[in-house]
């Protein structure tokens, strides 16, 4: 985050220099002939210049700031040592998610709490990344709590569970919530996309 701050005011300090270089030149030019006095809602050509470079940083800034955020991820989620998990729903017509818990070998890594956007979202058939972290290679169990309201409106509170082998590489979980239509129950589980 330093570095991007110290890009930005590099930058900022290198437009106003341009600025303040411009104004003295602008100062001494001989006064503007009466026919450009004529005119005064058109701008002077320095002042179009100016705004053009100035844009140009603007998207130089912004393709920066791309950048360094691709580098942020690279650094801190390495492909080798990267867990990512996704949740998903389907038909949602035994239960309405309100907040889902997770942990990774009994470590609470995520606790999410669904507003009806979201949860609608899901139901649309929208996948959202949970959780993006870090894990040694080897063998991990990861729990999950889903909390909602069941069938008949009622509080309803359940897990899932699965443990897997972590190897070189990323590793990919979705929990996925479904409809058992035959027990009129919500059905938990999570996959392992190997």
């Amino acid at each position: 985050m330093n570095l991007k701050v110290r890009v930005v005011s590099i930058l900022v300090y290198g437009v106003l220099s341009a600025a303040i270089a411009a104004a003295p030149a602008a100062a001494a030019a001989p006064a503007t002939p009466p026919a450009a006095a004529a005119a005064p809602d058109a701008p002077p050509a320095e002042l179009k210049t100016l705004d053009q470079e100035v844009q140009s940083l603007k998207k130089d800034v912004i393709d920066l700031n791309k950048d360094l955020f691709v580098l942020q991820e690279e650094l801190l989620f390495p492909a080798n040592t990267q867990v990512a998990l996704y949740i998903s729903m389907d038909v949602g017509t035994f239960f309405a998610l309100d907040s889902v818990t997770v942990k990774i070998d009994n470590k609470e890594v995520k606790n999410y709490l669904y507003t009806a956007r979201e949860a609608d979202a899901l139901l649309k058939g929208g996948v959202q990344q949970i959780y993006l972290g870090n894990l040694k290679v080897g063998k991990h169990e990861l729990v999950a709590f889903f909390t909602g309201k069941g069938p008949v409106e009622r509080a309803y509170k359940r897990g899932a569970t699965i443990s897997f082998d972590k190897g070189v590489g990323a590793k990919y979980l979705e929990l996925k919530i479904t409809d058992r239509v035959p027990k009129h129950q919500p059905e938990f589980m999570i996959k392992d996309w190997e």
